[in-house]
């Protein structure tokens, strides 16, 4: 009987996350935020009307999901804005919840993170707030500026895929980008 119960949480803590995950893909917000990884977009939409579009740098490490600390590669997935940051050295942070309770999933089947860091994850994201930053995950993913401004920064910014893993824009684009954020709104991010 004690061997049923830790697989009994362990698969009620799996029903409580994808029902989280459901939950949140149906709440609505004025604003959506999608990034295209390929196409070098975000794009803000209110419902199915497109209000403004920005090219944007994602992760030097290429096409895919983002699976580990240092991999510099952006996530693929559905994520929610949980902190903005006017002092970064890139001008202006948006944080998003990076990892999210599918990537804690994923990471836990692959026996990358523990049940207690999973579960840790899923709490964040059940309180909307930002999840744990030093699992070997990774973390401190978001939307921001490209910081100070010169003609060589522009110019690598405009022609290649320069970040860790975040999304950059240009600074006025990024404090442009600020008026249809707020905590919760949705960022879905396309390959």
């Amino acid at each position: 009987m004690r061997r049923a119960a830790p697989r009994l949480r362990f698969f009620s803590r799996i029903v409580a996350c994808l029902i989280l995950m459901l939950v949140e893909s149906a709440s609505a917000a004025q604003y959506e935020i999608e990034v295209n990884k390929s196409n070098r977009l975000l794009i803000v939409r209110a419902g199915e009307e497109v209000l403004r579009v920005f090219q944007v740098a994602v992760g030097r490490g290429g096409p895919g999901h983002k699976h580990l600390l240092g991999d510099q590669k952006t996530p693929v997935g559905t994520y929610r804005v949980t902190s903005f940051n006017d002092r970064s050295k890139f001008d202006y942070f948006v944080g998003i919840n990076y990892p999210n309770a599918i990537d804690a999933f994923h990471a836990l089947n692959r026996k990358v993170i523990s049940y207690d860091e999973f579960e840790r994850i899923v709490s964040a994201q059940r309180a909307g707030r930002a999840p744990p930053q030093n699992t070997a995950l990774g973390g401190a993913i978001g939307i921001h500026g490209i910081g100070e401004e010169t003609p060589q920064k522009v110019n690598i910014h405009d022609k290649l895929d320069w970040t860790e893993g975040c999304i950059a824009l240009r600074n006025a684009q990024v404090q442009e980008l600020r008026a249809y954020l707020g905590i919760g709104t949705r960022v879905v991010i396309k390959e």
